[in-house]
This record gives C-alpha cells, structure tokens and sequence, in this order.
C-alpha cells in the first residue's frame, strides 16, 4: 500500500502552511476539504469561528502570518499511515503542528491535526 502512495512530505509542508493561514483568516478552510476528512474539517472549522469571533471583538483584520517552516519528524506506524511534526517559527514564537497521513484511494488525507 505504501508503495503507491507519493512521499508525504510536500503534503505535510502545505497542509500546515494552509493551517497556520486558516486558522489567521488569511485563506478559505475550503481550499483544504480535498486533503482532510470530515472530522479534522469540522474540527478546523469550529476553530476558524472562535477565531474569526475573537479578531471581531478586539477590531483586528485577518492577516497573513510571516512564518517558516522548520524541521518535519515523520514516522510510519504501520503500512499506509504517515505521523508527523511539523515545526513552525514566527517571529513571536515556535510552534509545532502533529499530523496524521492515512492512505486512501492512492493519495493522502489528513486524518488528525493539531495545532500545539
């Protein structure tokens, strides 16, 4: 199964990018539907509206968040499953974002991300 699956890693690199920028408001959470399942979208979605809820009650406009993309820590639980840590830096602070690759059909889904 692992074997026709591309290397996870560009996938990894983006859906956190997507993440930290969703998250800010600077990008449509729809843009990650493809590349997540129904829990981690409805997930990302509650924290898009507490977000969303928050800049509106302290006057701040979404911006786009100046960071980089640091080490990436992957591991193979078991055939066709990717974990991984993927750090973030900012100028403010560092942050780390664990995802789950499963599988599926010949490509990746997130199947878990959180935002530490």
């Amino acid at each position: 199964m692992r074997s026709e699956l591309p290397d996870p890693e560009p996938l990894l690199t983006n859906l956190t990018r997507c993440v930290i920028e969703v998250l800010a408001g600077a990008r449509e959470l729809e843009q990650m539907a493809r590349w997540v399942n129904d829990d981690v979208y409805r997930h990302l979605l509650k924290r898009v509206v507490l977000g969303a809820r928050a800049r509106r009650v302290k006057g701040q406009a979404p911006s786009r968040p100046a960071f980089s993309i640091g080490r990436i820590h992957q591991c193979e639980p078991r055939d066709g499953v990717i974990e991984a840590v993927v750090m973030v830096h900012s100028k403010a602070r560092s942050r780390a974002v664990a995802i789950r690759l499963e599988g599926l059909d010949a490509r990746w889904r997130a199947s878990a991300i959180s935002v530490l």
